[in-house]
């Protein structure tokens, strides 16, 4: 299930934006959410967002997933600007190209673990990669509870159904959106070392939003806005370096 990320010394790129300028509102009441980011996201790696309330994080997450549009500037998956496709073209990206982790499980009660597993995959027409979502469904740790419905799952469980759902069509990139924002943190910290090893284990990428400098410290490398601006990246991260790190955004009293 392993892929590699790089074409001899190139690393690939997953996800990226060049020059991205989300404005909200007009005239006196605009605002800049984000002024002219460029950040690329590389694949095969996970990389956390992070920076203050109001930096732009989840901007640039929903932009570059294309769930949002830019004001100006361009947002790629791969090499396919998403600038340049028809609201079909772009669905049909999101479905097949692009997996979603929110704090919300959005797991449909009346299915099993299995089914909400497959769900997206079966509503698009095809079962997908048997062997691939088999594969999956041990990295998740969920073997044993694919006959269970979500209200027999505790809160972490079922958020593994929501990642393994994420990956099972084998996406370019999956987006979290503070995905432990709901779970407690011995279960939070369960998923988030789970989307660690997904990562290893299948070559596939992850971006996540978070405001918790433990959570970010699972990631391989960490991206921080302030004012809807890149001012940092940081390798190999500890919750240490980033809570420190975030101390320099507060303003002092």
């Amino acid at each position: 299930m392993t892929a590699t990320a790089t074409t001899g010394s190139v690393t690939r790129t997953a996800a990226r934006v060049v020059d991205a300028v989300k404005v909200y509102g007009t005239g006196d009441t605009a605002v800049r959410a984000l002024d002219g980011v460029t950040v690329g996201f590389p694949a095969g790696r996970f990389t956390a967002i992070m920076g203050p309330s109001g930096s732009g994080k989840s901007t640039l997450m929903h932009c570059a997933a294309g769930l949002d549009t830019l004001t100006s500037g361009s947002a790629y998956i791969g090499d396919t600007d998403l600038g340049g496709l028809d609201d079909r073209r772009l669905t049909l990206l999101r479905r097949d190209r692009v997996g979603f982790v929110f704090q919300a499980f959005n797991l449909v009660p009346t299915l099993t673990v299995a089914e909400n597993i497959t769900l997206p995959l079966d509503l698009a027409g095809g079962g997908g990669d048997p062997e691939w979502i088999d594969s999956l469904i041990d990295v998740v740790g969920l073997r044993d509870r694919l006959g269970h419905r979500p209200a027999e799952l505790s809160g972490g469980q079922q958020q593994r159904v929501a990642v393994a759902r994420a990956f099972a069509g084998r996406p370019d990139v999956v987006f979290a959106d503070e995905p432990t924002g709901n779970l407690d943190s011995r279960s939070g910290d369960e998923v988030l070392g789970l989307l660690g090893r997904t990562v290893r284990h299948t070559g596939r990428t992850v971006v996540m939003v978070t405001h918790d400098p433990v959570a970010a410290a699972h990631a391989d490398e960490v991206v921080f806005l302030a004012d809807g601006r890149l001012v940092d990246r940081m390798e190999a991260p500890t919750a240490d370096r980033v809570l420190d790190r975030m101390k320099a955004f507060e303003v002092p009293s």
